[in-house]
């Protein structure tokens, strides 16, 4: 589905003798639209002569226009901001060459929405708003007006384009709702009205009584009508539709935000109350919070301090935080989009109950019925993740919860890869072998991808592990580089496993990719169909194909054996 926007706009001059606002938006088809996004601006021309309409107008046109030719790989803000200096410095040039245009300035505001986050982009006292119908339907402010803050000069702006050789335009960013409605309105339409008069026209947008065209014409009417002495001038969209998530997107609103300091239970974030920190590692933490006003508790991830200013590792946790909100399951803890977000992290939520890992640790004993049924439930899990393009990557006891409603779920996406990947090629290009050594597949050993037999491999272990507390191949360490024989029959540790169940584990586990289930879908029905199909034991693998350096070997010594033999004949003849 793509972003939809239904939009409207009206300007009227009002009791001035000319209108120096200006208003425009760019609605493009793809590919512009997944790449750059739609974009709508409105400004205000401040000199009170023909130069405020003309930089007004100049300040939108050149807007609209440059934006769409800097190049796709540039972050959205960056092209605003590159494309508004430039700006900038054309308005400030031409009232220094035209003597009838000195002092020509204009306000701008724009906003740019691109699948599923907006930007926005602000210099003066034209104005961004946002109403979301999530229930309280909240009038948000979404830019701050560059005035003097006296009453006697309330009116009075300290930026402008064209007011200064320098230029600093305002940034914002946040995440696009489905009935979002967005409004940027001039100083005569707002100054006029209340936030309450404001709110309730664009409520009756949200509730599809009143379209944006009708909408932006109410505002500016009911402005005059309130007595406005300004150029009155609206735009306003409603998202009617939203594409799937963009990793661009998260990318980009995830890395402009700072990441907090280490927490202690008791302290708030964003109206987060800490209660545990539930597990420390070398880049990320995890907090157990509290949100009071849902009444629940949820999981708070976010980069350990010492972090905070990689680049690499701010990409991957953003990375991370768009894989964890696609995967819609019930076999993954489900990510909560905070009202606010300040900082640098992401919220899931919270499930009662522990890892496989800690279980054993903690002395539980996994019965043949009991992996049977967590085990179909698992690969249930991965199946569902291999549908959505995604390789988890580090499939272990760890990552896999046990919850006390007896569902499992998998955790920590933290290495995985998904088929979208390519649309941040440097944090594609920046993954290299991951996951834990033990439960790596043989050929991830000699430099190939990850796949989706790799993580049937690694389930396959997962499950080996529960019934012996074994692996198939041994334990393996960091950067050890193993050599695969024949895998340990796991009735081996566990006599009083079935034979079909050996037999699904030992395919499961096979040396050879190709020799392993093709699909989770095929894990699957092996586990259930159980000892009424059960699959044939697997072949003996043969030394040349298993070591064949070790037969070759093998063959020279007895070669050299069977010569000194030979010779010692001769000589006692």
């Amino acid at each position: 589905m793509p972003l939809i926007v239904s939009t409207g706009h009206h300007s009227l001059a009002g009791v001035r003798p000319r209108n120096e606002d200006f208003v425009g938006m760019v609605t493009p088809n793809e590919p512009e639209l997944s790449s750059k996004g739609l974009i709508a601006a409105i400004a205000d021309g401040v000199s009170g002569n023909e130069g405020g309409r003309e930089a007004s107008e100049y300040a939108v046109r050149g807007l609209l226009t440059d934006y769409y030719a800097t190049p796709d790989t540039w972050e959205i803000t960056t092209s605003l901001e590159k494309v508004l200096v430039a700006i900038n410095s054309w308005v400030q040039q031409q009232g220094t060459v035209r003597r009838e245009l000195a002092g020509m300035a204009s306000t701008l505001t724009a906003l740019v929405l691109r699948g599923r986050m907006y930007y926005t982009a602000h210099v003066g006292d034209t104005r961004c708003y946002l109403l979301r119908d999530d229930g309280f339907g909240k009038l948000q402010k979404l830019t701050q007006d560059h005035v003097w803050d006296r009453p006697e000069m309330q009116h009075v702006l300290t930026r402008a384009i064209g007011m200064d050789t320098r230029l600093a335009v305002d940034h914002g960013m946040g995440e696009v709702r489905q009935n979002d409605v967005f409004l940027l309105a001039s100083d005569g339409v707002w100054a006029a009205l209340s936030e309450y008069d404001i709110c309730d026209t664009l409520k009756q947008v949200s509730q599809h009584s009143l379209t944006p065209e009708l909408a932006s014409q109410t505002l500016c009417q009911a402005a005059l009508a309130a007595g406005s002495q300004d150029n009155c001038s609206a735009i306003v969209l409603q998202v009617t539709s939203l594409p799937e998530g963009d990793l661009r997107d998260a990318l980009s609103e995830l890395r402009s935000l700072p990441a907090p300091p280490k927490l202690k239970p008791g302290q708030m974030i964003d109206g987060y109350l800490v209660e545990e920190i539930l597990h420390t590692s070398m880049t990320t933490l995890l907090y157990l919070v509290n949100d009071s006003v849902q009444h629940r508790k949820l999981v708070l991830k976010t980069l350990h301090p010492d972090r905070a200013n990689d680049a690499h590792e701010r990409s991957a946790f953003a990375h991370e935080a768009w894989l964890a909100k696609r995967v819609v399951a019930r076999f993954f803890p489900q990510v909560i989009t905070p009202e606010q977000r300040n900082f640098l992290y992401y919220l899931s939520t919270w499930h009662a109950g522990d890892s496989l890992q800690n279980r054993l640790l903690a002395g539980q004993h996994f019965t043949v019925p009991d992996v049977i049924t967590y085990g179909s439930k698992l690969v249930r899990a991965i199946g569902a993740l291999h549908r959505r393009s995604i390789v988890h990557r580090d499939i272990k006891p760890d990552n896999v919860h046990l919850g006390e409603d007896g569902e499992i779920r998998i955790l920590d996406l933290g290495v995985a890869q998904s088929g979208l990947d390519a649309q941040d090629q440097n944090l594609s290009a920046s993954f290299n072998m991951a996951g834990t050594p033990s439960f790596l597949a043989p050929e991830q050993f000699q430099g190939a991808k990850a796949t989706a037999q790799s993580d049937i491999y690694a389930t396959g272990v997962t499950l080996y592990y529960l019934l012996t507390r074994h692996y198939p191949y041994g334990e393996i360490e960091p950067f050890q580089r193993p050599k695969f024989g024949d895998a340990v029959v796991p009735s081996r540790y566990r006599p009083d496993l079935p034979i079909w169940l050996e037999n699904v584990l030992l395919k499961a586990v096979a040396r050879e990719p190709q020799e392993r289930f093709e699909t989770a879908e095929e894990f699957l029905l092996a586990l259930e169909r159980g000892a009424a199909r059960p699959l044939p034991a697997p072949n003996a693998t043969p030394l040349v194909n298993s070591d064949p350096a070790t037969l070759w070997r093998a063959i020279a010594v007895g070669a050299i054996v069977l010569n000194l033999l030979l010779l010692y004949v001769l000589i006692v003849r």
